[in-house]
């Protein structure tokens, strides 16, 4: 196993109580400290008693739904998110990722496949908060948190998702350079574009608005017509 990954804590959400602790018992296995829960309705809680370095959440829950249960998570906590379901179509995968999650994992599946994608997963979110260390801010006092994984205005947050915010500081670090989909695509919502998906459009809509909430004004994201989009800022 890649030494990169090593002593997490993880948090296991599933109903299938096999698996569960086929689950916990392989992740523990592996140096992690992983706790299991089979209650949509503790996850909550969980989150906020302990801190996580990852969540391994089931979409079909009895008592919840994974995605609605994936939305609250994402109104206050940024912890990395691995789906796992059953449902693993692309228009399934497709709404996974605009709930939030950081990667989708269709069942069946291997412990080496999850390894796999736990080290990926964690190698990019390292890489990132890198990156955004050495980020300039955006001009107009906009500043990037990449801890809470939002921007703060004069005291305002503007509760930007994780995706939404990964958005904007790519294109921040881009200021005044369009952007392609395709690379949007990649390196933000980490998936391959596609001309029919129209996630990518929805998230910068959102973004807008969110700025526009808290009266930020310096910068804007524009549309480069049939090319992608760019930040553009006024002069200080």
């Amino acid at each position: 196993m890649n030494s990169f990954v090593s002593l997490l804590n993880i948090l296991v959400v599933e109903d299938d109580p096999v698996l569960g602790m086929h689950l916990q018992a392989q992740l523990s296995a592996r140096g992690h400290a992983v706790v299991l829960c089979s209650d949509a309705c503790r996850v909550a809680a969980l989150l906020k008693e302990q801190v996580f370095d990852l969540v391994v959440l089931d979409i079909l829950l009895p008592n919840g739904n994974g995605l609605h249960l994936l939305e609250q998570i994402r109104s206050y906590s940024a912890v990395p998110v691995i789906l796992v379901s059953a449902l693993g179509s692309e228009s399934d995968r497709i709404v996974g990722f605009q709930k939030g999650a950081d990667d989708y994992l269709p069942k069946p599946f291997s412990m080496a496949e999850l390894d796999v994608r736990i080290g990926a997963l964690l190698r990019r979110i390292a890489f990132e908060r890198s990156a955004m260390e050495t980020a300039p801010t955006v001009q107009g006092e906009l500043y990037f948190d990449l801890i809470r994984t939002d921007v703060v205005y004069k005291g305002q947050w503007a509760e930007l998702t994780t995706t939404e915010f990964r958005i904007l500081e790519l294109l921040n670090r881009h200021a005044g350079e369009v952007l392609s989909k395709p690379v949007l695509y990649q390196e933000a919502l980490q998936r391959a574009y596609s001309r029919y998906d129209r996630s990518l459009d929805m998230h910068v809509s959102h973004i807008r608005r969110k700025l526009q909430s808290i009266d930020y004004s310096a910068c804007e994201v524009r549309t480069a017509w049939g090319k992608g989009y760019v930040l553009v800022c006024s002069s200080s």
